[in-house]
């Protein structure tokens, strides 16, 4: 009986995907049925090339994993390997891996499409008979997995943005003169993120005064005259808008060509570059773009304690799930409550996850205003806590 277990991080870093990591080693040091522990790096490209780190030698100490917990992006590596549809050498290659390393428990850290890959291993492995457990840890910023609440590493990107929105709001507000700021912010299909940027709204900030969401089709008019008719009510508004806006016919605001990765994800970049220049040359004021880039995912400076704990919380409970017999799983939160901020763990058929996306509810999205509605941002605010249960800082304004 296959007794090890293996464990590998994809696709896009975060600030929270090393706590999940440290979880699931911490569970399966508890678990008698699991011996060796190995970790995959750079994902299933290095597990094809049997690039493995002796995780119980490399976390041998309390300090060992509390540094791993705080630190953000990916201790083991990333790839973006996709495999194939139909069985073949790829499959066959692996099996034979799992086969001499006796893996009989194998854990994917990611998002989208690193699902995909636990779907496509669990039917491989069952269609001939290995006993070997595939179970997903959920991963992505972008927040937008199905059979979830939300997805570990969201939290801190959340609160990130929404701290920098509100400190943007502060810089664009020191000259009295009439400006617009757009914020570009992560997020190819759903808005997610950006609508985080609303949890800015505290104290004397009402930033950001428009929100752009993929989910809502794109119009030029409608936005410039929504925009016009802020100026004369406020002197700088902030405008924060995802990187996937498209218009009506569904094309990317911000595409760049034809250019696509192993997925089939366009390259998206410049919304907000674009949107500048269209404000200058329709409202002629002063315009700044901001790209907050790589930092939303990585700035451990601004980290949500829950996010990190949740991590941790959810790596393990998915070790639990697969010693218990499940596979073809993904551990996932359930939220039983809102006051007091209450969670449940518990895991969701792969199929239901792999290659599917979670969008903003239109529900929750004020069209005609360019805003989210009172609902979102309940459920928003639990997510970014620190661990004196502050959220986003409130600035001194006149």
């Amino acid at each position: 009986m296959r007794r090890n277990m293996l464990i590998a991080q994809s696709g896009g870093p975060t600030v929270a995907i090393n706590a999940s990591l440290s979880g699931a080693v911490k569970r399966a040091m508890k678990h008698p049925e699991i011996d060796q522990i190995w970790g995959g790096r750079n994902g299933l490209e290095g597990i094809l090339n049997e690039q493995f780190v002796d995780l119980r030698q490399k976390l041998n100490s309390q300090e060992a994993f509390r540094q791993l917990e705080s630190t953000p992006a990916m201790a083991l590596g990333s790839c973006r390997y996709k495999l194939p549809e139909e069985p073949g050498s790829v499959y066959e290659k692996l099996r034979g891996i799992f086969s001499r390393y006796e893996i009989g428990y194998f854990f994917y850290i990611g998002g989208n499409d690193s699902m995909d890959t636990i779907l496509k291993l669990s039917q491989s492995f069952g269609s001939v008979g290995d006993d070997v457990k595939c179970v997903g840890i959920p991963k992505t910023i972008d927040n937008d997995l199905p059979c979830t609440d939300h997805t570990p590493g969201f939290g801190s990107a959340a609160r990130y943005i929404a701290t920098s929105v509100a400190e943007i709001a502060c810089d664009s507000a020191v000259y009295n003169v009439p400006s617009v700021t757009i914020v570009e912010i992560m997020g190819r299909n759903a808005g997610w993120l950006t609508a985080a940027s609303v949890l800015a709204r505290r104290g004397g900030c009402s930033a950001p005064h428009m929100i752009c969401l993929p989910e809502v089709p794109f119009q030029l008019e409608k936005f410039l005259k929504r925009l016009g008719h802020l100026q004369p009510q406020v002197q700088n508004p902030i405008i924060a808008v995802s990187e996937g806006v498209r218009f009506a016919e569904g094309g990317y605001v911000s595409s760049q060509g034809e250019q696509v990765d192993a997925f089939g994800h366009r390259t998206l970049a410049g919304v907000g570059k674009y949107l500048e220049q269209l404000v200058r040359d329709n409202l002629g004021c002063k315009v700044r773009s901001i790209e907050l880039n790589v930092l939303q995912r990585s700035a451990s400076h601004l980290y949500s304690a829950t996010d990190i704990g949740e991590a941790c919380r959810i790596g393990a409970e998915a070790v639990s799930f697969a010693v218990q017999g499940k596979t073809g799983v993904m551990a996932t939160f359930e939220r039983v409550s809102d006051h007091p901020y209450l969670l449940a763990y518990k895991s969701a058929d792969i199929r239901l996850i792999a290659n599917r996306e979670k969008t903003v509810p239109l529900e929750w999205i004020d069209v005609d205003r360019y805003d989210v509605k009172e609902a979102l941002t309940q459920y928003l605010s639990p997510l970014i806590c620190d661990e004196n249960g502050c959220g986003i800082p409130v600035y001194f304004s006149l």
